[in-house]
Order: structure tokens, then C-alpha cells, then sequence
């Protein structure tokens, strides 16, 4: 092959390469459990069943949703809010947040209860702030005002890295708490569409192709 048919292969190799998509993430945000739960599969939930609602729990916490291991950290611990019978997590700080991390199983998808509490452990209205970041480096922000059953949940196309829970009033003695931790997998991953840049890319590798297919196709002739 003479150093010009080289080249064009280069060209066009190089033009094809550049538009293969490159991995994307996505992160999906669901406000109900029920379309949280229609778009994942084999979730498993932690309702913290047996946490102390009497005493300081050291943190990092390690825990279990179904199949599925996880972590938990704040800064001065954790303290168990609601009842003995249906406790849920919550921090020994109000200046606290609680941070998510390590799922096990490839786990693309947490969902939860999250909202305010006081020193007593009932219910306060306030906001509340989750940001939901996955292991090919997406991130979602979400604040909202929390009722005793506000539930969201994240469903990524990569793996969740870690959910960051706090409340938008730190040092008013409103806690972070959180029930019905939910893990899970998403139903399907998501084909990365090239964007139009991209064909643009695309349709030049395919005219360098054709270049070098109209060059080298009279230098086929002559050696046969």
C-alpha cells in the first residue's frame, strides 16, 4: 500500500474511532415509589428494623437492603427517630448529612423516605436535599419540601456511587432521617445516541473510506 492509501486508512480509522460513543451516564429521578419500582428490578429494602432510638450509633453504619450491602456515614453518628417497633435513621447532629456509599451488586438505583425530624424524633416540615452522584460521574441535586411519606428514588445507567441526604436548615434542630431504604437494579441500561456533531464525524470517516477504496482499487487491478 503507497504512503497515500496509508494515510487515508489512518484518517478514516481515526474519524470512526472519534465518533464511537464514549460511555454516558444518566441519572433518573422518581417521586413516587410505584414508578420507582416499575423502572428497576430485584430491589431489596432496609427499614431499619432494631436501630437504637435510645443511644448514639457510631458511624460509618454497615447495612443490609435485601441482597444488597451498603454503607452509611455522618459526621457525629447516628441516632434512631420514630419508634422501637418502626425506627427510622436519622444523625445525632442537625448539621449533620448522611452520606450512602459502597452498594454492593452493581446497584443502579436508591430510593427512599427522607425527610425532617426534631430532638423528639417527630416529623418536622422542612426542605430537604439529595444529591445522587453514579460511578461514570453523573449527579442529580433534588430539593423538596418532605411530608412524612415524601419518597424519591435515583435510577442510573451506571452504578450509584453515593446519595448525600441533609437538610436544608442545619442548626435549627431539624435531623436528616431516613426509612425504607430501597436498592436496586435498573431494568435496562440506555444506548448512548451520538449527538449531531457526531455525524458529522461519522459521515467524514465514510467519505475517507471511499477515498481510499477509489486510490487503491486500480493498484488491486494491476497485481492480479
Amino acid at each position: 500500500m503507497d504512503s497515500g492509501s496509508s494515510l487515508c486508512g489512518r484518517l478514516a480509522f481515526a474519524c470512526m474511532v472519534i465518533v464511537s460513543p464514549a460511555a454516558h451516564a444518566d441519572l433518573t429521578v422518581f417521586t413516587t415509589e410505584v414508578s420507582f419500582l416499575a423502572a428497576v428490578t430485584a430491589p431489596g429494602v432496609d427499614t431499619f428494623t432494631g436501630f437504637s432510638t435510645i443511644s448514639v450509633t457510631n458511624s460509618p453504619i454497615s447495612r443490609a437492603a435485601g441482597p444488597y450491602t451498603y454503607n452509611a456515614s455522618s459526621a457525629t453518628g447516628f441516632f434512631g427517630v420514630g419508634t422501637v417497633a418502626n425506627p427510622a435513621l436519622s444523625t445525632h447532629t442537625d448539621t449533620d448529612a448522611i452520606t450512602f456509599f459502597n452498594l454492593s451488586g452493581g446497584a443502579s438505583a436508591i430510593g427512599g423516605t427522607f425527610f425532617g425530624s426534631d430532638l423528639q424524633g417527630n416529623f418536622v416540615a422542612s426542605a430537604v436535599v439529595l444529591t445522587a452522584t453514579d460511578m461514570l460521574g453523573a449527579i442529580s441535586t433534588q430539593t423538596f419540601v418532605a411530608t412524612p411519606t415524601s419518597f424519591i428514588g435515583f435510577v442510573s445507567t451506571g452504578a450509584i456511587a453515593t446519595l448525600v441526604f441533609s437538610t436544608s436548615m442545619p442548626g435549627n434542630f431539624v435531623f436528616a432521617a431516613a426509612d425504607n431504604l430501597v436498592i436496586a437494579l435498573a431494568q435496562a441500561q440506555v444506548t448512548p445516541v451520538p449527538e449531531p456533531g457526531t455525524w458529522t464525524l461519522l459521515l467524514a470517516g465514510l467519505a475517507a473510506l471511499g477515498f481510499c477504496a477509489r486510490r487503491i482499487r486500480p493498484n488491486d487491478r494491476s497485481r492480479r
